[in-house]
Parts: C-alpha cells; structure tokens; sequence
C-alpha cells in the first residue's frame, strides 16, 4: 500500500514538473512575441497598411480661387472687382469605397503575414529549447557515463594490482574517459552557442539563464493527419495572404472600372460688386450652382487597369497553388519524422532497458574476472548511444509537432 502511494505520488510530481516546464516555455513565447524585432516591424507595416484606408476612402481637396479684375467689368448694378470661386469634385457613386476595400484587404493580408511572421518566430523558439534540452541532457548522461568509467577505472587498478588483468586495461578505460571528456567539452561549447542564440530570438540578455525541464514532456498529435491537411489548406498564414491579396485585387479591378465613369462637379461663385452711378449699385451677385463632369474619354488607361488586375488575379491563383505544393511537401516530411521519432521512441526505450540489464550483468562478471574489459566498454558505449538516441528521439517528436503545428497557423 506504502508503495502504491509512493507510486502514485511520484507520477503527480512529475505531471506537476512537466506543467511547469510547458509554462516555462509559453513564458518564453510570450517574451518572443513582446521583444522581437522582426515581429513588431512586421506589426508596424500592419499598423501603416490600415492608416491607408482613411485616406483612400477621402473625397478630392476642395478647390478656392479667388480671381481680381484688374479692369473692373462694368454690369448694369456695378463694376466687377473680384470674384471667389469654391468647388468640389464628386468621385462616381462607389469609387471610393472600392478605393477602401482594397486597402482593407491588403491591410488582413498584412496582417496574415504578421501572424506568419510570429508562428515562424514560435516555431524557431520552440526548436531552439529542445536542442538545449538535448544539449542539457548529452552533458548529464556523458558525465554519468564518465562517473562508471572511472568506478571501472578503480576496479581495474585493483585488479592490476593482484595480478588478475594486465595494465593494458586501464589505458583502454583511460582512453575511453579522454575522449568522454572531449566529447563533454565540446557540448559545453555548444550550449553557451545555443543558449545566446535562443536568447538573441527572445530579445533579452546573452548570458541570461534558460529554464529546461529536467525530463521534455510527451505531446501528442490529436488530429488525423488528412484533417490536419485539410487545417493546413484552410488555416495557413501564407495561404491567407495570398486570398486577401486576391480580395485586393478584386476590389482594385472594381475601382478601375468605376473610374472609367464620369466624376461630378460642384460649385458656387460668389462676385463682389463696386459702386456704380444707378440704385443698384453695390450688390454682390450669388451664383449657384455650378455643375460640371469630368468625362473619361480615354478608355485604354482603364482597360489596361483592368487588365492588370485580371492577369494578377491569374498569378494570385498560380502562387496559391505552388504554395500548397510546397506546404503539402513539408508537412508530409514533418509527418515522416514525426511518426520516426515515436518508433525511435519506443525502440530506443527498449534497447536501453536490455543495455542496461546486460551492463549490470557485465559489471559483475568484470568484477569476478570472468568477463575481459572490452565487452565492458563495448555494452557501455550503447548504453549511452540509446540513452542519447532516446533523448534525441523525444526532442525530434516534439519539433515535429511545433513545425506542423506552425504549418496549421496555430
């Protein structure tokens, strides 16, 4: 009972730990997406993108012109001294809303690419944790190995020295533990390299700690892999800005179009009128209105408008079905070394169990002298190549998941 409740304690801290450490990693994301350079001009050219509605949807200035006359024109009230003119020019109804819609659309595809920008940002962060957890785990088991190999090391003076072994084994353990170290060193290298590398991507200090889970979380793919295609093709940031440029395009089609129509004139003249040799003399005369259109006698500028975004819809539709080409390759490549790396898993798992029973096996046999040191170092050196094999296949899973995770637009 005593063990069940020992059990059953143990698996609630490691649930516990494996929780704090996927916060752990959200907290960084989080840092990612409120530092990185690249994510926030990525967010201003959105930001810039929308402020181009407001002036597309804008009516033409409205012109004044004030005119003197230099030689007064007589009329039957008075001289003409200067005249004040205001007028506006009235697009053809829905022009500028078309001119707005295009913005607005080109603006979601801005921020499509924003949201890319920053599920890219994600992805390259969440690969950067896994290889220094990696990292973090080869140091630890290398140094394990290195603790065995000089217990072996003992062991092999002793028996040196009562004759039961020649010195010959102690150089073959000495070589071993050389070039563990070596190894061990370069991993230390590695990690000060991906350690100012990940916090590079996060914008925060070089030298700043990163916090890595003692053991990496087991995430699983939930969905079926036709439904995460079908996610792909639907959800994909890419995607979504190539129809929001379509959109775009649509709208700009329609306003070239609507420009081909006549535009609309509004005025008024307003006339101040001097003093003459009559009654009448002195009243300003009020003009209004003044109506006049602009008409849109070359047609070839508009076509050619029209045209171009016919034919940049065509290039919108070729690029979309490339990309999905593209996308669809990648994704069934992620899938590949997804499904790899939960075989590597349960393989690696194994083949360290059966290492393991058969190193325990060996050590004692070594002990009593039944069992030469090359057999030792042999089985000693593919318990931690599965150690290491297995890590690695935990981290290859996980990246897995972020990369199509990433390719969903999540």
């Amino acid at each position: 009972m005593k063990k069940m409740k020992y059990i059953i304690l143990s698996m609630m801290l490691l649930i516990s730990s494996l929780a704090t450490a996927q916060q752990e990693l959200e907290l960084y994301l989080q840092i990612a997406a409120k530092n990185n350079h690249e994510l926030k001009a990525k967010f201003n050219a959105y930001l810039a993108e929308l402020e181009k509605g407001p002036q597309a949807k804008s009516l033409p200035d409205p012109q004044i012109a004030f005119a003197y006359f230099i030689s007064p024109v007589e009329t039957r009230v008075g001289p003409q001294q200067f005249k004040i003119s205001a007028s506006q020019m009235f697009p053809w109804f829905g022009t500028l809303k078309s001119s707005e819609n295009i913005y607005r659309e080109s603006a979601k595809a801005k921020y499509q690419v924003f949201e890319e920008t920053k599920s890219k940002l994600f992805h390259e962060v969440k690969v950067y944790y896994y290889d220094i957890y990696f990292n973090k785990k080869a140091i630890s088991k290398k140094k394990e190995n290195l603790d065995i190999l000089k217990s072996f090391r003992k062991l092999s003076n002793i028996k040196i020295e009562s004759g039961l072994t020649s010195a010959v084994d102690a150089y073959r353990i000495e070589m071993e533990i050389n070039e563990l170290e070596n190894s061990i060193s370069l991993l230390q290298d590695q990690k000060i390299v991906l350690i100012r590398s990940f916090n590079n991507l996060i914008s925060v200090e070089n030298d700043s700690e990163v916090i890595i889970p003692e053991e990496l979380w087991d995430e699983d793919i939930l969905l079926s892999k036709t439904e995460i295609l079908d996610s792909i093709l639907i959800h994909n940031h890419q995607l979504m800005n190539i129809e929001f440029q379509k959109k775009s395009l649509s709208f700009k089609k329609e306003f070239a179009s609507k420009q081909g129509n006549p535009s609309i004139k509004v005025g008024l003249d307003y006339t101040f009128i001097g003093k003459g040799n009559n009654n009448l003399s002195g009243k300003d005369a009020f003009v209004f209105p003044s109506i006049g259109l602009t008409l849109p006698l070359y047609r070839k500028k508009y076509d050619a408008m029209i045209n171009e975004a016919v034919l940049m819809e065509t290039a919108k539709n070729e690029e979309r079905l490339n990309k999905e080409n593209i996308l669809e390759s990648v994704f069934e490549n992620a899938w590949k070394d997804y499904s790899d790396a939960k075989r590597r898993i349960s393989l690696y798992g194994e083949q360290w169990e059966l290492a393991n029973a058969s190193m325990n096996i060996l050590e004692t046999e070594y002990s009593t002298a039944s069992t030469n040191l090359e057999e030792v170092l042999r089985m000693d050196r593919k318990l931690l190549k599965y150690q290491l094999e297995l890590e690695k296949a935990k981290v290859d899973k996980q990246a897995a998941i972020s990369l199509i995770t990433y390719l969903m637009g999540k």
